[in-house]
């Protein structure tokens, strides 16, 4: 059967090819940040579900987890689990909802349970997770392996937060280090399909929760983690 060369427009439309300036296309669904401005940098326009995110965070508690809540509270809003696994500190729940996350669809599994890689492969396994977020500590590489194959074979968004001198799961998809400045949390985006080079991001994290949930915004001044122990985020 003769074969027809591909045009131009054809060969870049391809989801293997990327533009050295631009992002990869991304082959499963991708969900917005909320933020238009990561998400202009972000392969797909927004967090890649089906793939594993590291973010690697300068010291905990300058809005990182709070960076996930505009997707957390769409999807929890349809029904999906948000699952945290091994938080450092239990996460406050009014400033989970004063972010918009439906608590009725929040698990947490607390640091120190015993085999949290497993609990999150399971978590995965079940397609009834909308967003996983792990702190997986030492975790070895192998596990992180394991973990990535069954972050493709699901649709949640998968999100590792690391400590910034972790040594980096060579899996992730993408990688992303977040500090603070002023009031500001920036965004360097370390790896991500296609151009690795992006512009940092800085992002008024108060004032966009100000904007969208006026109400409820004096909560979550930086979406507080308290140090101590809970059995559920209720």
């Amino acid at each position: 059967m003769q074969h027809h060369p591909l045009s131009l427009d054809e060969i870049l439309r391809r989801l293997d090819i990327w533009r050295g300036r631009g992002c990869a296309a991304v082959r499963s669904d991708s969900v917005s940040t909320g933020h238009a401005e990561l998400d202009a940098v972000l392969p797909g326009g927004g967090w890649h579900a089906g793939a594993l995110t590291e973010i690697f965070v300068e010291r905990q508690g300058i809005g990182e987890l709070q960076l996930l809540m505009p997707a957390a509270s769409r999807l929890t809003r349809k029904g999906r689990w948000l699952a945290l696994i091994a938080p450092p500190y239990v996460p406050y729940a009014p400033a989970l909802a004063a972010c918009g996350v439906d608590l009725q669809h929040v698990l947490l599994r607390p640091a120190g349970s015993a085999e949290q890689s497993w609990a999150c492969e399971q978590l995965l396994e079940s397609g009834q997770c909308g967003i996983v977020l792990m702190w997986p500590g030492a975790a070895e590489q192998n596990a992180l392996r394991r973990l990535q194959h069954k972050t493709k074979n699901s649709n949640a968004v998968t999100v590792l937060y690391r400590p910034r001198r972790a040594q980096p799961c060579p899996t992730a998809a993408l990688r992303l280090h977040v500090s603070k400045r002023e009031s500001h949390a920036v965004v360097h985006v370390l790896k991500r399909g296609g151009s690795g080079v992006a512009n940092p991001v800085r992002l008024d994290l108060q004032a966009a929760l100000t904007r969208r949930t006026p109400a409820l915004a004096e909560h979550s001044a930086t979406l507080a983690l308290l140090p101590a122990p809970l059995q559920s985020a209720h």
